[in-house]
């Protein structure tokens, strides 16, 4: 599985942005998917995930009800909608995705794309 993450940028805190995630290979492995961030210092932080087939969302209490996560229903494509953005918001955001395949789980990684968020 391969994730291509776009949508990134900079924005005033208040604002909000929509980052996308492309999710190619074997999608039907996919057991859930997710968005996770790493500020510079900081260790990385799961954001916020979806599984698979039940469809249950978890938010990390920072970005309760400030944050959205989605998908097309396909798995091609993944969500994070930001809005009401804060400073503290700024940091590198990677879409993830764990699965299992061929007798192995596996997790995949993107890129990254990077969020700044002006006070």
């Amino acid at each position: 599985v391969q994730l291509v993450e776009s949508g990134g940028g900079l924005v005033q805190a208040g604002g909000s942005l929509r980052l996308s995630c492309v999710v190619s290979g074997i999608t039907s492995s996919i057991k859930t998917m997710g968005w996770s961030r790493q500020a510079p210092g900081k260790q990385r932080e799961l954001v916020a995930t979806m599984t698979s087939g039940s469809g249950t969302i978890i938010y990390a209490d920072s970005v309760k009800g400030r944050f959205t996560i989605s998908n097309d229903n396909t798995q091609r494509t993944m969500y994070l909608q930001m809005n009401n953005l804060k400073p503290d918001d700024t940091a590198m955001y990677y879409c993830t995705v764990d699965g299992y395949y061929a007798g192995s789980n596996f997790r995949s990684w993107g890129q990254g794309t990077q969020v700044t968020v002006s006070s």
